[in-house]
């Protein structure tokens, strides 16, 4: 049975300009690209099996990623359903000189595990397991759009 700690990713993206928009920054569908990606990863690390996005949740840009920064995903499963996997998926910018990191993007994402055929099929519940576990769950929780409880 995979934990929640288990499944965490965090991956960095280096904004170059072919990944930006006419202000110099990360183009968000740059952004959402790589979420969707990283998140897919903590999903399937979860499932066992290959994972498809199902929703995204309150996408919500609050600052943008300069080019020349790094763009710094993080994702993680902090809960399961039969099928379904939600996890949590934020960006930061992060200067590569100095490592000053502040959130920039943040959302829920579901994810459906699927079988060879791609149906549906069933995930292993999720150990919450030692602080660490908790902590990353219990934030997600709280932070959990409320409609999507």
């Amino acid at each position: 049975m995979p934990s929640v700690s288990d499944t965490y990713i965090e991956n960095r993206q280096r904004v170059q300009p072919t990944h930006t928009n006419n202000y110099e920054s990360a183009h968000g569908g740059n952004v959402v690209k790589w979420m969707d990606e990283i998140g897919a990863m903590s999903a399937m690390r979860a499932a066992g099996e290959t994972c498809v996005t199902a929703k995204i949740n309150g996408l919500d840009f609050k600052r943008p990623v300069p080019q020349g920064d790094t763009c710094i995903v993080e994702s993680y499963v902090y809960a399961v359903g039969r099928t379904s996997l939600r996890t949590r998926i934020r960006a930061y910018r992060e200067s590569p000189r100095t490592g000053e990191r502040e959130l920039t993007t943040e959302s829920y994402f579901v994810f459906v595990a699927v079988d060879a055929d791609g149906k549906p099929t069933p995930v292993p519940e999720l150990e919450v397991a030692g602080d660490r576990c908790r902590e990353l769950r219990d934030e997600a929780l709280a932070a959990e759009p409320e409609e999507d409880r």
